[in-house]
């Protein structure tokens, strides 16, 4: 159940390929004692389709997991239904953090997985001072937020945090705002059309004030995949990124992000979990044996490789990185949240 039009169609198109090509993958391996038969949906990225097309695939079919959903927002509209069917949502998009549902597998990067590592690692780079900018709904807001505390907890200052509407692409008096605060870096929380314009007008913004070059006040993304690399074009170079996996290759078509690879072994867990003859609740299996494919049996996140990359030559290169990063989505387990040994950068202001 993914959008394949609307303002981030860009982010749901890799989703849905890698979805159909593991489902593939699956039914033509003997091996495998499992097969799918797909029932797709497009919401259309309109949030108020989202409960009604689960609610009918979950109605009149016999399917008892669904793979969807991109934006927050879509996903807690479906938890109900899910709930009512006793059927599980494989969500596989970062995300905020803060939630756990019985009825969900997260298995893309939560909150120690994404905004603490790019945050962390922009302030030993660049220093203290972050201008905020996010969607407004529960993506920006969260992300945001946890950006604010963070920074503030460590001695740095938030110069600035604006929100915009999905959609809305009107990013002018953002980046007059931006050019005047002059932060060290900017946290761009924006989703699908609202972030090309905004991307495409602060990378503007850096060729005619040195200030904003991504070598000096970079533009940071906890979601930005190969998947909009095409749609952005020049606009990306420079931008620093967080994720479980990047292709260090040009790719003119966006193939091999996260997001589709993510989704592809979503499917493939899957299928390995109904070999086994899964009986009784699947929540009840995966607490007693979710362990056993990477997925933590308290909050059904999964551990991750987690990557800092930044755009170079229309390709990710990977900055720093670290191995299996148990997940920690309510913030509640230092021991868990990657860990830096480089100095922290100081910036003394005359």
């Amino acid at each position: 159940m993914y959008s394949r039009s609307g303002t981030y169609q860009a982010l749901s198109e890799p989703l849905f390929i890698g979805t159909m090509e593991a489902i593939e993958a699956v039914n033509q391996d003997r091996a495998i004692p499992v097969s799918f038969t797909p029932i797709t949906r497009d919401p259309a990225c309109d949030l108020s389709n989202y409960a009604p097309m689960c609610a009918d695939i979950l109605s009149n079919s016999s399917a008892k997991h669904v793979v969807g959903c991109v934006t927050s927002s879509s996903r807690k509209e479906v938890i109900p239904e899910l709930d009512r069917a006793q059927a599980t949502l494989w969500y596989n998009v970062p995300y905020e953090g803060f939630e756990t549902s019985a009825r969900v597998v997260y298995s893309h990067a939560a909150t120690n997985q994404n905004i603490l590592p790019i945050l962390g690692w922009a302030q030993r780079h660049f220093g203290n001072q972050g201008y905020l900018v996010g969607s407004n709904y529960i993506w920006g807001w969260e992300t945001c937020r946890v950006a604010r505390t963070r920074l503030e907890a460590s001695g740095g200052r938030v110069l600035g945090e604006r929100y915009l509407p999905l959609g809305d692409m009107s990013v002018e008096a953002l980046i007059a705002e931006i050019e005047r605060a002059r932060p060290s870096f900017v946290l761009n929380s924006l989703v699908g059309a609202s972030s090309y314009a905004f991307i495409a007008a602060y990378a503007d913004l850096g060729r005619r004030d040195p200030h904003f070059a991504p070598e000096n006040c970079p533009l940071l993304s906890c979601n930005l995949t190969e998947a909009e690399l095409p749609v952005l074009g020049d606009a990306a170079e420079g931008m620093i990124s967080v994720g479980p996996s990047f292709c260090e290759t040009p790719t003119a078509d966006g193939r091999g992000s996260s997001l589709e690879r993510t989704a592809f072994q979503s499917v493939l867990t899957l299928a390995a979990i109904l070999a086994e003859g899964v009986s009784g609740p699947f929540d009840s299996y995966l607490a007693e044996h979710g362990a056993r494919y990477g997925i933590d049996p308290a909050t059904h996140h999964k551990t991750l490789d987690v990557h800092i990359a930044q755009v170079r030559g229309g390709a990710f290169e990977i900055l720093h990185s670290w191995t299996d990063i148990a997940p920690d989505p309510y913030l509640t387990r230092p021991s868990r949240h990657p860990q830096f040994r480089d100095p922290s950068l100081t910036v003394v202001r005359a």
